[in-house]
């Protein structure tokens, strides 16, 4: 059931937001050099890693300056990408993802494998489920970027704070799993997107 629900919105919502893809790959073709898509190593379901899909929002090669974005001034990020993360429209290619079975629209975040590896074995339960486009954390840490901005170390600050309450929201998810807690986090995802 949650299979057949992925895939139907997954559809509806790439179909009504390719006019708009069009636009945006056009902008952030034009404006740098580097592609219009992003993909990143993820850890997903069984702890099998997979190549998540964005809009690219930074400068070629800027993830080698390190994979945590520190605030929405990040100099990497480009003007494009400022606007595509403000609206989360970056994550938007993950559907996807989706369709090709590697990711849910609901779901625990998928981490990078450097996080993934300081998982305690109760915690890796997370990678029991599919990983999803948005979860609990996503709408409690919207502005995440933020808040890594603002600390004097953001990597120790992702790892002591807000990696393990979001691992604790993530735990939350997997106990009660159902269609309807799903369309509940799409619909508080979806407030945020549009700032309620």
């Amino acid at each position: 059931m949650k299979r057949l629900f992925d895939i139907i919105v997954s559809l509806i919502i790439l179909a009504v937001f390719l006019p708009i893809g069009i636009i945006l790959s056009f902008w952030i073709a034009f404006e740098s050099r580097g592609g219009v898509f992003y993909h990143q190593q993820r850890i997903g379901y069984m702890g099998k890693p997979f190549g998540m899909l964005k809009f690219r929002s930074m400068r070629k090669d800027a993830d080698k300056l390190g994979k945590l974005t520190v605030g929405m001034r990040d100099p990497r990020i480009t003007k494009s990408g400022y606007f595509l993360r403000k609206f989360k429209l970056d994550e938007f290619p993950q559907f996807i993802n989706v369709l090709k079975g590697e990711m849910s629209i609901v779901g625990p975040r998928p981490e990078v494998k450097e996080f993934v590896d300081l998982y305690t074995e109760d915690q890796r339960r997370i990678l029991s489920v599919k990983p999803g486009i948005t979860d609990y954390a996503s709408v409690e840490y919207f502005n995440e970027n933020e808040i890594l901005g603002k600390a004097d170390d953001a990597h120790q600050t992702y790892i002591d704070v807000i990696m393990p309450t979001k691992i604790e929201m993530n735990m939350k998810y997997i106990a009660n799993p159902g269609i309807i807690q799903d369309i509940k986090i799409m619909w508080r995802t979806f407030l945020r997107m549009v700032g309620k």
